[in-house]
This record gives C-alpha cells, structure tokens and sequence, in this order.
C-alpha cells in the first residue's frame, strides 16, 4: 500500500475546487481540451490553479442574479394570471386553452428554477418549484376528472367536449325524409 494521506490530498483538492468559481473552471476546461483528431494525445501533468486571494462572500449575490430574480418574476406573474382566467373553462377551446396555459405556468417554473439554480438563490428557487407545482395542480385539477382518475363535479365534467344543445336534433346520420 501507498503510504500517502489521502484524506489530506483529497481535502488539499476540495480547498482548491472551493477557491474557483464555476465559470472559471468551465472557462478553464474548455481552453486546456484538447482537439479531437485522428491521433491519440497524452494528457500534460495537471497543474493546480493557483488559489485566489479575494475568495466571494458567502451572502453576497452574484453579478447575474438580477436575472434569476426577473425570471422568478414572469413565472409568479403567469401562475397569478391563471387565476384570473377570462373564460370559463369546462369543456371545448377553453378548456384546452387553460390546460395548455397550466402547462405553459409548470415550464416557466422550470425554466426559472434553473436559473434560479445557477445563480444559487436560495428563496428564488424554491418560489420557482411552488410555481411549478402550482402549474402541475391547476393542470391535475382540470386533467384527472376527464381521465377517470377523480370524481367528475359539476365544474369538471367527464369529457373534453361541450354536450350538444338541447333544443338541436342529434345528428346521428341521415335523417329519412317521410313520404
């Protein structure tokens, strides 16, 4: 066996990643791979990067956070907007118009989660997966009746299409002309 601490290596390393930002090992990755050709290469010895001696604080935000924040923002926005939806959605267009904008609320949350994530704000991204599991909840809401999964209401009917009118013929097939 080795007689070599590993635990002291591996905790020299953990301080080391610790003291680069991702966007620099990324940026460092990138420039030190080398081209894919036909022959093979031989990777050169690995050098430590050196350590930086204004480490970020811990509570300050990052230079792009501002963005994670506008995009938590739109996705509140749209999942507020649900809300308030202009029509009511019991069967036909509307329906599928708001099942389709449930949907919409569930990406967006998605989509800011992950920027949120990036960003490591904390609050942001959790307010981004209430936004998706509000989107998922709205889009059950309407979904599970019509597929047999809950009890139908008088609000969420069985079926994705309006029932015909009342007062219309049902138009089944040709109608036989008396005579």
């Amino acid at each position: 066996m080795s007689d070599r601490n590993w635990e002291a290596e591996m905790a020299k390393i953990d301080k080391q990643l610790a003291s680069v930002s991702d966007e620099a090992l990324l940026a460092e990755s990138k420039a030190v791979a080398p081209a894919k050709t036909g022959t093979r290469t031989v990777a050169a010895p690995t050098v430590a990067a050196p350590a930086r001696s204004a480490a970020p604080t811990a509570g300050a935000p990052a230079a792009g956070a501002w963005k994670g924040w506008v995009k938590v923002a739109i996705a509140v926005g749209a999942a507020a907007g649900l809300m308030f939806w202009p029509w009511p959605a019991s069967c036909g267009g509307p329906l599928i118009g708001f099942t389709a904008a449930t949907g919409a609320v569930s990406l967006l949350g998605v989509w800011s989660a992950l920027g949120t994530w990036r960003h490591r704000l904390g609050l942001a991204h959790v307010t981004s997966l209430l936004v998706v599991v509000w989107g998922l909840a709205l889009g059950a809401r309407e979904v599970l009746p019509r597929a047999g999964y809950a009890v139908p209401t008088a609000e969420r009917s069985e079926g994705w299409s309006c029932p015909a009118p009342s007062g219309a013929p049902p138009s089944v097939g040709p109608v036989p002309i008396p005579g």
